[in-house]
């Protein structure tokens, strides 16, 4: 099946047939749906912590003295964060028609790129915006924004725009609104702060510029060491893509397409980072200075919850080292169904030493504590209960995309949801001993997902590997907790950088 040039094609990526196998039986078998025994809310899965838990669990981060990194995905352009924008250029309307051409034209001086899309503009057509726009030439206006000639900001990550005007008229990047977050809630005890970016190598050298420039002031400011790395999605967790009848799709020159598995590919690199906790979010999901109190708090909150739990889960697995009384192991499983939220209706049958296996199974996993908010219509993967394989049920983070559209009562029970994840994570990477998990062991590669996608007007299919806060994390310890809304304030069209939390 495979030629010469396919082969060496896998060999420069690092991927052996065995895993095409696996991927082509994938897309003829498509991927079981998971099933949900209920839905996660306050009281059942959620933690909502009192304030005098939320100052403990402050008290409990100052206190830690272990490893720290933030780690922030931040590959991929910028394209769909402008795609109305595009629809615009491509209209063939002249002036805005829509109600969010209009609100960006508006508004358009309060953006904080405004001043040098001005310039810009000055540069490209010898006039201003105002000058463009009273001219009626709304078009090239947005293409001064968009084009490689312009501030290319169609071409750019989210990482490297310019989001928010900052004291003193300067304006930040979201990279350098999550280096100063990284120094409000991410320095060590030496006041160092470890961040790492994944982004994509064309845009890798314009990170490096963009840090060069702003670390030595920030650090200043902030009396803090940064030390910043970076990685890239790895070739080697690439996909194939296939025609309709599931055969390999074949490019002109003959070459096989393979195409990035999506971020749950990132399991790889976070498997790579050294810190006992990393803290996980979003690059767009960002505010300015002035507006971060809510974010820096509740930071802390979920990581100094992360390490009373971790310090529970470490005692108790301690214990089961030795012999254990059964009262000890009733005190665990009590832990584990009360706290972790994990529960098998199988323990109720076993004696003690299954139960004390079955105990060491489900503690010494990686765990991650997530921030949930109240459910208010904005997209995200939302709080389940779900059966494992094991016939226990433990907290998911689940998209709809996993759920079957014609089990009408999983369907329900996704729509019934009150929270959703908005991609704020803490997480325990190393085991009760220190010891670094091989995250990789906790993957459910049953959840990944089959989507359709358009090459040269050919209709193919594409795969993508379970996404990273949800099959990726799939068998981690996962506690959720109530975080408020004003911590989620993602950019995922230009004119969202028009609400109050972004000015």
């Amino acid at each position: 099946m495979w030629n010469e040039q396919d082969l060496k094609q896998m060999e420069t990526k690092g991927i052996d047939t065995a895993q095409i196998d696996q991927q082509l039986e994938r897309f003829a078998q498509g991927f079981p749906w998971l099933r949900i025994h209920s839905v996660a809310t306050v009281g059942h899965g959620i933690v909502r912590l009192t304030p005098k838990d939320e100052n403990g669990c402050i008290q409990s981060w100052k206190q830690f003295d272990g490893t720290i990194e933030k780690f922030v995905p931040a590959s991929g352009a910028a394209s769909r964060m402008f795609k109305n924008l595009y629809a615009f250029i491509n209209s063939g309307h002249a002036t805005p028609e829509t109600d969010f051409e209009r609100e960006f034209f508006a508004h358009i001086q309060q953006f904080a790129f405004y001043p040098t899309l001005n310039k810009t503009c000055l540069r490209l057509h010898g006039m201003n915006i105002a000058k463009l726009i009273e001219e009626n030439r709304h078009v090239d206006v947005v293409r001064a924004l968009l084009d490689a000639d312009g501030l290319n900001y169609g071409g750019l990550p989210k990482g490297l725009l310019l989001f928010h005007r900052a004291a003193g008229g300067s304006v930040h990047t979201p990279v350098e609104e999550h280096l100063e977050e990284g120094a409000q809630y991410a320095a060590d005890a030496n006041r160092r702060v470890n961040l790492h970016f994944t982004v994509s190598p064309e845009h890798r050298k314009e990170f490096e510029r963009l840090l060069s420039q702003r670390l030595p002031l920030m650090e200043k400011v902030w009396g803090v060491t940064y030390h910043v790395t970076m990685s890239e999605q790895k070739p080697s967790t690439d996909t194939i893509a296939v025609m309709a009848d599931n055969t390999p799709f074949r490019e002109a020159d003959g070459s096989l397409l393979f195409r990035p598995a999506g971020h749950g590919a990132l399991i790889e690199n976070l498997n790579d980072r050294e810190a006992d906790v990393i803290f996980v979010k979003n690059i767009d999901n960002v505010v300015p200075s002035a507006l971060r109190y809510s974010t820096t708090r509740y930071k802390k909150v979920i990581a100094g919850y992360l390490v009373q739990i971790q310090a529970h889960v470490a005692h108790f697995l301690t214990q089961l080292e030795g012999e254990c009384t059964h009262d000890q192991l009733s005190k665990m499983l009590e832990f584990v169904e009360q706290y972790l939220f994990t529960v098998s209706p199988e323990t109720a049958e076993m004696d003690d030493q299954h139960l004390a296996d079955y105990l060491r199974k489900k503690l010494n996993r990686p765990i991650r504590v997530c921030g949930m908010v109240k459910n208010e219509g904005e997209p995200g993967g939302g709080p389940y209960l779900v059966y494992n394989q094991d016939g226990s049920y433990s907290l998911q983070i689940l998209e709809a995309a996993q759920i079957n559209p014609d089990d009408s009562a999983s369907v329900e029970l996704m729509k019934s949801g009150t929270h959703f994840n908005p991609v704020d994570l803490v997480c325990y990477i190393k085991d009760y001993e220190g010891k670094k998990f091989d995250l990789r062991q906790f993957v459910d590669p049953e959840t990944g997902l089959i989507s359709e996608k358009s090459k040269g007007g050919i209709a193919i299919k594409a795969l993508e590997l379970p996404g990273l806060w949800n099959g990726s994390m799939s068998d981690w310890i996962t506690i959720f907790v109530e975080v408020p809304i004003e911590t989620f304030n993602p950019v995922k069209t230009v004119n969202d950088l028009l609400r109050p939390q972004h000015q």
